[in-house]
C-alpha cells in the first residue's frame, strides 16, 4: 500500500522599489507597491483563484479520499490581505473541507534558522499563530524556508513540539536509499522526516510543459503508472512543489489544470494507492531509519544546498550585515521598524543576488526583478543602510548613536515645519489669485 502526499508552497515577497543612495536618511519607504500589487493580481488570476476553485471541487467530489497540504508564508498572507482578500477566503474554503493541512514555516520566509535559534523560534511561533487565526488549526508539521534542513535544525523543530518536518530527498544525502519511506531526525528520533521525491515532483513542476522532453505530453494515467511501478515495499511518494506551478509556471494552455484534476481519478482506480497529509504520514507510518544531514540542504538548484542564497560574497555580506542588527532588534519596540525587519529578512532578496549563470541560470532569471545580481545587491544594501540608521535612532547604544538619534529627530521636526510652511504658502497664493483677477476685471470695466 502506497500513499501520495501532495504539498504546495505559497509565497510572495514584498519587492523593493529602486532605492537610491540619495534616498538614504531621507525616505524610509522601501516598497514597490505597484509591482507587488500587479504581480499578486496576476498570479491570483492565473493560479491561486482557479487552482483553489478546482481543488475545492476535487476535495468535495472525492469525499475525503483526496487530500493536499500547503504552507503559506506570513508575507504571502499579508499580501493577500492587502491586494487579494478573495484569495485568502478561497484558502479558508479549502480549510473548511477538513481535507487540507496547513503547515508552519518562518513568518518572513527567511534564512534565520542559519543564524539565531531564539529569532528562529520567534518567527515560527508568529507564523503558527497566524495560521491558527486564519484557518482554525495550529500546525503540527513544519517546513523550513525552501525546505532547508539539517540535523540540528530538525532537533530545534522537535524541541518546539512539531511531530514532523519536510525536506528534500537529496541524492547526496540518501545515496542508495529511497525517498519513498518515512525517516526520522538523526539527533532526536521523535521528529519524523518526509523527503521529497524530486524526480516525480520536478516532472510536474519543471518538465510538464516542455515539448522537448522525451516524456511529453505527460498524462495523469502515465504519471500514476510510474508510481504504481515503483518498488512494492516503498510506502510514501512525497510530491512537493510551488503552488504557482499550476497556471503561472506551467500555463493553463499546457493542460496543467486538467492533469491535476485527473490525478485523483487515476490514483483511486488502484486499490494499493491513497492520499495522505504530512501529519497522517507521520502518524500512520513508522520511520525506517534516521536520515543524517550534518550540513544544510534545500530543494534549490542542482546542488540542493544553500548556494542559491549564500553562494557568493555579495550574498554573504548582505546576510551577515542584516543579522548583525539582531541584538538591537531584540530591544526595539517600534512597530514600523519591526515590520520592515520582517520584510528585509525574506530569502528572495538574497536569491536575487545569485550569480549562477549555467544549469540553473534560467530559474533565477525568471524570478528576478533586477537586471543583474549586482544591482540587486546595491539596492538591498541601500535599503539596509537606511534601516540601520532608523534602528540606531530607535535603540541608541553609544553616545554617538544617541547624538545621531537626536539629530535625526531634529531633522524630522525641521522637515515637518518646512512642509507645514510650504502648505501655508500654497494656500496664501491660491487666495491672492482671485483677488488679482477681480482687480483686472474692475480696471477693464472702467
Amino acid at each position: 500500500m502506497k500513499t501520495i502526499c501532495f504539498y504546495f508552497q505559497v509565497h510572495q515577497p514584498f519587492r523593493f522599489r529602486r532605492y537610491r543612495f540619495f534616498d538614504i536618511g531621507n525616505d524610509h519607504y522601501y516598497y514597490d507597491d505597484y509591482t507587488n500589487e500587479s504581480i499578486m493580481n496576476k498570479v491570483a488570476s492565473k493560479c491561486y483563484l482557479p487552482a483553489n476553485k478546482l481543488l475545492l471541487k476535487m476535495l468535495k467530489a472525492h469525499k475525503g479520499k483526496f487530500k493536499v497540504s500547503f504552507s503559506i508564508s506570513g508575507l504571502a498572507i499579508e499580501q493577500f490581505k492587502l491586494y487579494a482578500p478573495e484569495v485568502l477566503e478561497s484558502f479558508k474554503a479549502l480549510a473548511d473541507t477538513g481535507h487540507v493541512e496547513f503547515l508552519s514555516e518562518t513568518y518572513s520566509h527567511s534564512l534565520v534558522s542559519l543564524k539565531d535559534e531564539e529569532a528562529f523560534r520567534s518567527q515560527v511561533e508568529a507564523h503558527a499563530s497566524l495560521v491558527e487565526s486564519h484557518f482554525g488549526v495550529r500546525p503540527s508539521v513544519f517546513r523550513n524556508t525552501e525546505l532547508i534542513y539539517s540535523d540540528q535544525m530538525g532537533e530545534m523543530i522537535a524541541n518546539m513540539g512539531f511531530k514532523a518536518m519536510l525536506t528534500e530527498g537529496a541524492k547526496h544525502i540518501l545515496g542508495w536509499k529511497s525517498p519513498n519511506f518515512l525517516y526520522c531526525n538523526a539527533i532526536n528520533p521523535r521528529l519524523k522526516v518526509l523527503l521529497k521525491n524530486y524526480k516525480l515532483s520536478d516532472d510536474i513542476a519543471f518538465r510538464f510543459g516542455n515539448r522537448q522532453w522525451c516524456e511529453w505530453p505527460l498524462t495523469a494515467t502515465k504519471f500514476v503508472n510510474w508510481i504504481v511501478k515503483l518498488d512494492q515495499r516503498e510506502e510514501v511518494v512525497n510530491l512537493f512543489m510551488d503552488y504557482e506551478t499550476f497556471g503561472e509556471h506551467q500555463d493553463k494552455s499546457t493542460g496543467i489544470f486538467d492533469f491535476l484534476e485527473s490525478i485523483p481519478v487515476e490514483v483511486l482506480k488502484h486499490h494499493g494507492l491513497s492520499f495522505s497529509t504530512p501529519s497522517e504520514v507521520a502518524t500512520k507510518l513508522q520511520p525506517v531509519a534516521p536520515v543524517s544531514v550534518p550540513h544544510p540542504i534545500s530543494w534549490a538548484d542542482e546542488e540542493r544546498d544553500l548556494t542559491a542564497w549564500l553562494g557568493n560574497e555579495m550574498q554573504q555580506e548582505a546576510f551577515n550585515k542584516l543579522y548583525s542588527l539582531l541584538p538591537k532588534i531584540k530591544q526595539c519596540s517600534d512597530s514600523k521598524i519591526l515590520k520592515d525587519w520582517d520584510f528585509l529578512q525574506c530569502s528572495d532578496h538574497f536569491y536575487y543576488m545569485c550569480t549562477k549563470f549555467f544549469s540553473d541560470g534560467d530559474v533565477h532569471a525568471y524570478f528576478n526583478p533586477y537586471e543583474t545580481p549586482y544591482e540587486a545587491f546595491i539596492n538591498y544594501m541601500n535599503v539596509l543602510s537606511d534601516f540601520s540608521i532608523r534602528l540606531n535612532a530607535s535603540v541608541p547604544e553609544s553616545n554617538l548613536d544617541k547624538e545621531l538619534a537626536n539629530l535625526t529627530v531634529l531633522l524630522e521636526e525641521k522637515n515637518a515645519r518646512i512642509k507645514k510652511m510650504e502648505d501655508e504658502i500654497k494656500k496664501l497664493r491660491k487666495r491672492r489669485v482671485p483677488a488679482k483677477k477681480t482687480a483686472v476685471a474692475k480696471s477693464s470695466k472702467a
